[in-house]
């Protein structure tokens, strides 16, 4: 009976833990809220940002510290500013000076040598000496001794990097993933790699670039891991991993395949394709949004967006803002509509989330809303 209950907390407290929550704004204070539209937290903080892993930045004062996801305080507000955990390890500033903590708050990795601190993401943090780039583990180690001009952030494992003006990608550990030999380079997809090779444009395919004959620009594989999209002759259409064209390029401005279909626009009107090329919704909106999971996609006819169905019928009504607001108003790249069965929407200057039905979550509205994390 004792290991029954003992097995019951410590999965309410996993439960409690593992709970996504929204960063929320209401009557000038913030806090988070559940997928119920319940405060989990109280809006008790004059300034907060969303979760990354089980820690978010919140300010108490004039100071910001770190709080868990159950409101308390697991590291003192004695900061002026700091960055989100990641790889379990954050950079604070205080007393005019950037610095490592660990989740304890302790300063840590104080042998590092660099020019700037940088935050950790999937393990690794760049450091900087001079005019060049390298990278660290967690402990602090050197894996990569500053030697490209540029590395941008990881993603999917790999990091896009520049060295003697040509482009590559390394691994977390910094071993060459591509050499550098590109002008331009994707990030990875599920394998697949768009890059540019002097005036060609193709795709790495089994590690040997392979370009697409009269492709102007090959966009990356970032929406859908098969189908991408491309231009030839300034027009837009769609190939697929092995560089073949599946939708042929005729449209204006085209969106990412996703749940089997794809915003398209030809002569400023947008409708959505089949992967076959065959227009499934007409071309009849001033502006249109890729499908989510749930099967819905944003729509507008005029200034306000609603959302369609895959058989294009209108099941929620054109009247609402998508554009991300709260604190990712200025995000690149931010997915509009539904996530998990709720999306973020703004109506008469207030957001707040509506389920696929076009109910509103808890029936309130806030003067900031961020998405669950």
């Amino acid at each position: 009976m004792k290991k029954l209950i003992l097995l019951f907390v410590l999965f309410t407290v996993f439960t409690v833990n593992a709970q996504e929550l929204a960063l929320a704004n209401k009557d000038g204070g913030f806090g988070y809220i559940t997928k119920t539209g319940e405060w989990h937290i109280q809006p008790k903080f004059k300034v907060a940002k969303s979760f990354s892993g089980d820690f978010a930045i919140a300010l108490e004062g004039k100071k910001v510290g770190f709080i868990n996801r159950k409101g308390k305080w697991i590291i003192q507000p004695i900061y002026d500013k700091a960055k989100n955990f990641d790889s379990g390890i954050a950079v604070v500033l205080k007393d005019k000076r950037w610095f490592y903590i660990n989740t304890k708050g302790e300063e840590i990795l104080t042998g590092v040598t660099t020019d700037k601190i940088y935050d950790f993401k999937e393990g690794v943090a760049f450091i900087k000496q001079g005019d060049k780039i390298g990278l660290i583990d967690t402990s602090g180690k050197v894996i990569v001794t500053p030697k490209f001009s540029k590395i941008k952030k990881f993603q999917n494992g790999y990091a896009k990097v520049l060295e003697n003006e040509n482009w590559g990608l390394i691994d977390t550990k910094g071993a060459y993933f591509v050499k550098p030999e590109y002008d331009k380079i994707s990030n990875v997809y599920n394998g697949s790699i768009v890059a540019k090779k002097g005036e060609l444009n193709g795709l790495l395919i089994s590690g040997e670039f392979k370009a697409i004959s009269g492709a102007q620009k090959i966009w990356s594989f970032s929406t859908n891991s098969s189908i991408t999209y491309a231009k030839k002759d300034d027009k837009i259409g769609f190939i697929d991993v092995s560089g073949n064209w599946v939708v042929a390029p005729i449209y204006d401005k085209v969106r990412g395949f996703k749940n089997g279909l794809a915003p398209v626009c030809k002569d400023k009107k947008w409708g959505y394709v089949n992967e076959t090329g065959e227009v499934v919704i007409p071309l009849e909106y001033r502006d249109a949004e890729v499908f989510s999971n749930d099967g819905l996609a944003p729509v507008k006819s005029a200034k306000l967006w609603g959302f369609v169905n895959k058989k294009g019928d209108q099941v929620i009504e054109q009247k609402y803002v998508i554009t991300t607001g709260g604190m990712s108003l200025f995000k690149k790249n931010v997915e509009k509509g539904f996530i998990n069965g709720l999306a973020r929407v703004k109506y008469k200057k207030k957001w707040g989330f509506i389920n696929i039905k076009g109910e509103l979550l808890s029936n309130t509205w806030f003067v900031n809303l961020e998405d669950f994390k």
